[in-house]
């Protein structure tokens, strides 16, 4: 019986466990399908109101030269994240014409220097037939 209480107790504490934070600016090189290699930043800004319990809530952005500012969100469980971004609205087109948005999966850790960074797996279903690719970002 104690064993138990005390499982129940511990489980209690972890379900009221505080989100990692990763709000903050990140340089980024990328790596995409069709568009070969680029550079960015991306900014990640947690909602404290929509995060708890251990998961988070952010606002990101990701803005590349020449391409624009892809605006989303992300949901984070402990280190792994998600997120979504995509082109402004164009001519009533979700991703603008070009149909760029897409869905991101991304693992956060820290490097040497003490700064959280990710590596990035993203799909973009509609653009250009459907695309894929990798991101290495770490905090500014």
């Amino acid at each position: 019986m104690k064993r138990l209480c005390f499982a129940l107790l511990l489980c209690a504490g972890a379900a009221q466990a505080k989100p990692l934070d990763f709000s903050g600016k990140y340089d980024c090189t990328g790596n995409d399908a069709h568009e070969g290699k680029y550079t960015g930043v991306v900014t990640l800004q947690i909602r404290s109101e929509h995060s708890r319990n251990g998961y988070a809530s952010y606002d990101f952005k990701l803005e590349v030269p020449g391409f624009g500012s892809y605006l989303g969100h992300a949901a984070a469980n402990g280190a792994h994240m998600a997120m979504h971004f995509a082109l402004p609205m164009e001519k009533g087109q979700y991703g603008g014409t070009a149909k760029d948005y897409g869905t991101g999966i991304a693992q956060m850790r820290k490097n040497k220097q003490g700064k959280w960074t990710f590596h990035k797996f993203y799909f973009e279903p509609e653009f250009k037939g459907g695309n894929t690719g990798l991101e290495d970002c770490t905090q500014q």
